[in-house]
């Protein structure tokens, strides 16, 4: 039996708005995904290294600048990306509610006067993270569904995905 065959018969509805926090953790997890991420960390223990092992030994703008380097991904890179949350929270297409209804056949959206339809062969990868699901429709496009909006409906939401999604379009799921 294929994913497209499978009749759950359930049918998730929930209406969300994307809060700056939800995005910050969207903008973290990419920032500092794969390779990136190694980087970031090791780039960080680095530079505390050589702040700490080496601090009597260095001059005063070499520490200074070993310290900037220690906080670019620590505390500069973080408080960008939250500004950009705030900024982009602000917008109608985030800050208006947005209604997502999940059944076998496909996903609605609609927000405003504005309502897109995408069958589950559409839907691109979906990724769980720890406070929220990610459905991204394409390289450039993605939904976030934060767990907290989902509520009791997180369980039926698992059954769909699970049922419609091939495993390949699945992480942690």
């Amino acid at each position: 039996m294929t994913n497209e065959a499978v009749q759950t018969g359930k049918t998730v509805d929930v209406t969300l708005t994307v809060t700056e926090k939800d995005l910050w953790a969207f903008s973290m997890y990419h920032a500092n995904a794969g390779l990136m991420g190694i980087f970031n960390l090791l780039f960080t223990l680095a530079a505390l290294y050589l702040l700490i092992f080496r601090w009597s030994g260095t001059t005063t703008p070499y520490r200074c600048l070993l310290v900037i380097c220690a906080l670019i991904f620590t505390v500069w890179q973080p408080f960008l990306l939250w500004t950009k949350a705030k900024k982009q929270a602000k917008r109608p297409a985030v800050k208006d509610p947005m209604r997502l209804v999940f059944d076998d056949e496909k996903l609605t959206v609609s927000q405003t006067d504005n309502q897109a339809e995408f069958t589950w062969e559409q839907m691109g990868l979906l990724d769980a993270k720890r406070s929220m699901y990610i459905l991204y429709m394409d390289r450039v496009h993605a939904y976030l569904l934060p767990k907290t909006a989902l509520g009791d409906q997180e369980e039926a939401f698992r059954e769909l995905v699970t049922a419609h999604l091939p495993k390949e379009k699945r992480r942690k799921i």
